[in-house]
């Protein structure tokens, strides 16, 4: 099964987490508690020991995006097996801070290991191929969204490509209303359904703008309506809201972005990198 094709069953399930319901979240425990269980029994057995209905557990399973039961079991065996990945531990008070540090590197570690399972690579070749041929480049971002924005567009500034990005929502507004539909927008939200992000998706798509949506594994209204989808993996943890972790997934989803297009571009990206960095020389003591 190619790895676009994958469901990925506990990754979903840990990055859709904090929008499910309580009953949902009862499911989900179960699974990423006892995965095996899942594979060995039936969703009667299953249902029984959690304490809910079948209907239940199936209507999780469609949640999910699976057929039903017997999709999931398959698609969570295939994970299972042949599978090191150790599980985290949680932070704990009684931790030092070497101990405290560690778990948060670890942490960032399957983060991007994650994000590189679910990250569709014809996708990125789409995206990539955008942006060479696009009139303007503009990436879009509301609150911890924007600072990556801002970082894309600090990385991006030096492919010689004409990219923009603007820090004030209301700009951002003005800014969709302009662009065209040889240009691209570059649209990065964790949720994919932020007001914010909606309207400004709206307004692209009424000018026939392709979009480039950097966001979550889960379903969302941005993940339904862009045109190119690049997915990254986000995680609560203790002490750290899932934000945070979306945002280290995102800038890696840029940085293989730029150095993609820096490739491509040959001659012309050496030369717009070696004019920025002389430029840039003189600030240096």
């Amino acid at each position: 099964m190619a790895a676009n094709e994958r469901k990925h069953c506990l990754i979903r399930i840990r990055s859709e987490y904090p929008q499910f319901t309580q009953t949902e979240r009862k499911v989900a425990d179960y699974i990423l508690e006892h995965p095996e269980r899942i594979v060995k029994g039936t969703i009667n057995e299953v249902a029984d020991e959690i304490g809910i209905a079948v209907s239940t557990v199936f209507r999780f399973c469609k949640t999910m995006g699976f057929k039903g039961y017997q999709d999931m079991k398959i698609e969570l065996a295939s994970e299972l097996v042949g599978s090191e990945k150790e599980e985290l531990e949680g932070i704990l008070e009684t931790d030092d801070e070497a101990k405290v540090t560690e778990k948060v590197f670890r942490s960032n570690i399957r983060t991007m290991e994650e994000t590189l399972e679910v990250l569709d690579a014809e996708e990125m070749a789409r995206a990539v191929g955008l942006f060479l041929e696009a009139e303007k480049i503009e990436f879009y971002g509301c609150g911890g969204s924007n600072i990556v924005a801002q970082d894309a567009y600090h990385k991006m500034l030096r492919t010689g490509l004409p990219v923009f990005s603007q820090p004030d929502t209301h700009m951002q507004m003005m800014s969709a209303s302009q662009m065209k539909e040889t240009d691209v927008a570059v649209l990065i939200s964790q949720s994919g359904s932020t007001k914010d992000v909606l309207d400004m998706l709206h307004i692209l798509k009424s000018n026939n703008v392709p979009v480039v949506a950097i966001t979550n594994f889960a379903k969302s209204p941005l993940r339904e309506r862009a045109d190119v989808v690049l997915s990254t993996v986000a995680e609560e943890a203790d002490y750290r809201p899932q934000m945070l972790s979306a945002a280290m997934s995102q800038m890696s989803v840029i940085d293989a972005l730029y150095v993609n297009v820096l490739v491509k571009r040959k001659e012309k990206g050496s030369t717009a990198w070696e004019k920025i960095r002389n430029a840039v020389l003189g600030k240096k003591l």
